[in-house]
């Protein structure tokens, strides 16, 4: 058994350094020292003994002590050292003693502190950090217009959120309210406030600021709280234990964040430690690259930074129904001393640029003209977006958000692309595109479904899978299936990892080829059963990369995989993507049926030309439009795109899903499915796969009677011919045949003796009671038998002349590297965005992601925003994807 890690000891509380060792000198010594420092003024007399700071570089000519803690302070006199924490901050030695040496009155109170710094902290409890966390005055900013004066609050005086939101020059918090008899607003400001800005002030800063009961503590209760910008000494951030581990807990003691009241559960802006792999995330602990090249002043130490960073993003996820500007995070910045002022004056850089990084400020929030999010430097900028689908949407938003001026051009009569809901059904919204969300941890349609008031249903993990004929399969048949299913998977793996693009081969060919020599070599012979649902598995991975498994690169077909990844629960967002559609679309100009021809990008502005010959002017364009209309080119770019970007556009597979919805006059599947909120159908035969695989619950609250079902792999080319009644009765005889033996016979009354008479005859009122619920006068018998559905849609997207495609992956030959090539801009001006998935909530995510949201290094809006493109970093990659989470596929493959 492994001994568990123990904390390194702490080294002793003071090193020998002239800064940190106290002056101990006799009488005689000091009086000495004090005779040589002390000069004649112009009229024959002496000033007043003194002793400057010893800190090279401290422009304190005559220091005064903050603590006045020691009956015997020097206040600004004389005293043997003079201990140095900035500029205009320092404690006499007289008070170091009143704290340090043990047989002193403050002995008590150091030691207790120093205890709880210990057990909390990682950094060392030394005198200084004694001082700076309990004994330096507070400092906050008068709130009157006319004044913003910073005045220093009293010893005694504990800052709150509150005080600093409502403080005014001559407060005295502490005292019983009195009238003002004078104008305190008009007395000076101290000099020493003046100098704080200054980048040499910062430089001689001793100890970097650590926040007080901050708003991320809950979220970071897991790390050493000096190591996240936070104090050690507050009771938001005690520590039960601590580990050797450099600024975290041992993973065996690592406590889950306890969430900030209010917040949703699924806003988890911080990686825990030893956790990776989670989308949206920021390392609490560390500066990522676009922030060290933002913020270079932070790289020897990046703990202001961090304090206020992490704070910023528990303040915005605490709220996110409103801009977070500096006025409202001010308030919560606590820390004592003077450097409260350099916080609040470099928490105003840091939001904006989080705000164009898109880590908050996103989703569907709207502001006015006089309110916009960055400064205005920005809002001279003018940007075309073509397409207005959900990546086009969102990055609207937030462009016109900034206050720069965006023109959205749409081909098509409407807005949303592959989002478009069905609302004609009784009591249930149906999507025709998107509708169910794969992993709602940090994703953005979760921010904005808070934004918005919406409630999503999360999926339960019962998937049952009935055969032909109504025989629900044994679920340990399934399970034996699932795990040689992934067995499959994981040797494609091994086989791939020396395999170059043109070593590669097509999916399905090498997963038969697997399946085969593992027949042949164990001898193992599968039952028909078994066989089956092998197929249904395999239809599932056809469903997630949206097509057949020949056309799909076997040794990048989860090139995602290397990304971080939405985690989570699986969700279907009942009322329709297209609330947030149509929110995210307000006040925005769009301009519809405006089909682009043609982007010339090779003058100073890019030229934009529709069908009918109306031409658009910007400084920038984006470009959102379906991969499947790039590859047929269906919009001339002058210059012609690059032979490079032109490969990856046609390595790529335009993937097709369809889908069929259907109501019934009351909910004939409740007695098999037993309140699951989907089921799976097993396939007959290798060629039936992809048809009609897995029915969708779409009522969460099992009134209404709706199910939901998708056509994917081979079996979409088997349709494509077919009219909308043909589809309509081959779904038919595959549920009639999963519950087929729920037929009844029908009563003697004329009027039941055929099934198409039997719903018009509980239509026209034989049935007073009849509700979408089986009715009380017909027997549970009867009422299983599969009615005719009352209304019903089958899409056709692939032969929509503006979409012709669900999703994208990877053809075989390909590699996942041409998302990168397809996401770089042309000269500054031209992006692209949204050519990732549709139906998933990876197509949303080709909403935020690309741009609004992403971690990357830089963002497709932050790119967008700035004007020396060739000067920022370029090392990320641009997209984080949806973890395909095959291990669990039924339960994954919810792409509704």
């Amino acid at each position: 058994m492994a001994t568990p890690r123990r904390r390194t000891k702490k080294k002793a509380s003071f090193d020998h350094s002239p800064d940190s060792l106290p002056l101990r000198s006799s009488g005689r010594q000091a009086k000495k020292k004090a005779a040589e420092m002390t000069d004649e003024d112009e009229d024959g007399g002496s000033e007043k003994k003194y002793r400057k700071c010893e800190k090279a570089g401290c422009t304190a000519a005559c220091p005064v002590c903050f603590a006045s803690a020691s009956e015997r302070c020097a206040k600004n006199g004389y005293t043997s050292r003079w201990y140095h924490l900035s500029c205009g901050e320092h404690f006499c030695n007289e008070c170091f003693d009143h704290y340090y040496r043990s047989h002193k009155d403050g002995y008590d109170k150091y030691t207790t502190w120093k205890k709880i710094w210990t057990s909390n902290g990682k950094t060392e409890p030394s005198p200084k950090a004694f001082m700076a966390d309990q004994q330096l005055p507070y400092w906050v900013q008068c709130t009157s217009p006319v004044c913003r004066k910073w005045r220093q609050l009293t010893k005694e005086v504990q800052l709150s959120p509150q005080l600093a939101e409502t403080y005014r020059c001559g407060m005295k918090p502490n005292a019983a309210a009195k009238p003002e008899t004078s104008d305190h607003c008009s007395l000076p400001e101290d000099l020493r406030v003046s100098e704080v800005s200054s980048h040499w002030w910062y430089s001689m800063l001793i100890l970097p600021p650590l926040l007080k009961d901050s708003m991320a503590a809950p979220l970071l209760s897991a790390y050493y709280p000096d190591c996240v910008g936070m104090s050690p000494s507050c009771a938001s951030t005690s520590r039960a234990a601590c580990s050797a581990s450099p600024g975290k807990l041992e993973p065996s003691k690592v406590a889950p964040a306890t969430p900030v009241p209010g917040m949703n559960r699924y806003f988890q802006p911080f990686y825990q430690p030893n956790e990776c792999g989670k989308a949206l995330c920021v390392r609490p602990d560390v500066m990522e690259l676009d922030e060290l090249y933002e913020f270079p002043e932070y790289s020897r130490d990046p703990t202001m930074y961090l304090a206020l960073r992490n704070l910023v993003l528990a303040l915005w996820y605490a709220s996110c129904k409103e801009a977070l500007t500096p006025p409202k995070c001010i308030p919560h910045i606590i820390v004592r001393g003077l450097v409260r002022i350099r916080c609040v004056q470099e928490v105003e850089r840091i939001l904006y640029f989080m705000t164009r990084k898109g880590l908050i400020n996103t989703g569907v929030l709207s502001v006015g003209a006089d309110q916009r999010l960055l400064p205005k430097d920005y809002h001279s900028k003018s940007v075309i977006i073509i397409g207005a689908g959900p990546a086009g949407l969102a990055a609207a938003r937030q462009l016109h958000n900034f206050g720069i001026k965006v023109t959205i051009l749409e081909a098509k009569d409407r807005i949303g692309g592959r989002v478009w809901d069905d609302k004609s059904f009784k009591g249930v919204t149906v999507g025709r595109g998107a509708q169910i969300v794969n992993g709602c941890i940090n994703n953005p349609i979760a921010l904005m479904c808070e934004q918005l008031g919406v409630s999503m249903h999360k999926f339960g993990e019962r998937c049952d899978l009935v055969q032909e004929g109504g025989r629900v399969t044994d679920p340990t048949i399934d399970k034996r299936m699932d795990f040689h299913f992934n067995a499959l998977l994981d040797v494609v793996s091994e086989w791939r990892k020396d395999k170059t693009q043109l070593q590669d081969v097509p999916l399905g060919e090498k997963i038969e080829e697997i399946y085969q020599a593992f027949i042949k070599e164990s001898g193992i012979q599968f039952s028909e059963l078994e066989e089956q649902v092998l197929q249904f598995h395999l239809s599932n991975l056809e469903y997630a990369c949206g097509s057949n498994l020949h056309q799909v690169s076997a040794r990048s077909w989860d090139h995602n995989e290397f990304f971080a990844q939405f985690a989570g629960d699986h969700t279907l967002l009942t009322p329709g993507y297209s609330v947030i559609i149509e929110k995210l679309a307000e006040g925005l100009d769009i301009r519809l049926r405006s089909p682009v021809q043609s982007i010339d990008y090779s003058g100073e502005e890019v030229h934009v030309t529709i069908t009918d010959g109306t031409g658009y002017t910007a400084q920038k364009v984006l470009v959102t439009v379906p991969l499947a209309l790039l590859q047929k080119g269906a919009i001339q770019f002058s210059p012609p795109l690059s032979d490079k970007k032109m490969k990856a556009i046609n390595s790529l597979g335009a993937g097709i899903i369809e889908k069929i919805a259907l109501q019934f006059p009351y909910r004939f599947w409740d007695s098999k499915v037993q309140g699951a909120d989907f089921f799976g159908h097993v396939p007959p035969c290798a060629s039936k796969r992809g048809l009609f695989a897995v029915f969708y619950d779409m009522d969460p609250q099992k009134q209404h009677s709706v199910l939901m079902s998708v056509i994917a792999g081979e079996a979409v080319a088997s349709v494509r011919s077919l009219g909308e009644k043909q589809v309509l009765q081959q779904c038919m005889a595959t549920l009639r045949e999963l519950f087929k033996e729920q037929a009844s016979a029908f009563p003697t009354d004329p009027v039941y003796q055929t099934r198409a008479s039997f719903v018009p005859f509980l239509l026209k009122g034989h049935c007073p009671e009849f509700s979408p619920t089986p009715c009380s006068c017909l027997s549970s018998k009867e009422l299983k038998e599969v009615p005719d559905p009352t209304k019903y849609f089958v899409t056709r997207w692939s032969t929509d002349p503006w979409i012709q495609m669900a999703y994208s992956f990877v053809r075989t030959g390909g590699s996942g590297e041409a998302y990168d090539i397809i996401a770089e801009e042309i000269q500054g001006a031209v992006f692209f965005a949204g050519n990732k998935q549709a139906f998933s909530t990876n197509c949303y995510r080709g909403v935020s992601e690309w741009g609004s949201r992403s971690k990357q290094d830089c963002s497709i809006l932050n790119r967008i925003c700035l004007d020396q493109l060739s000067s920022a970093p370029q090392t990320g990659k641009y997209r984080i994807q949806v973890k395909p989470h095959f291990h669990k596929i039924k339960q994954k493959n919810l792409a509704g």
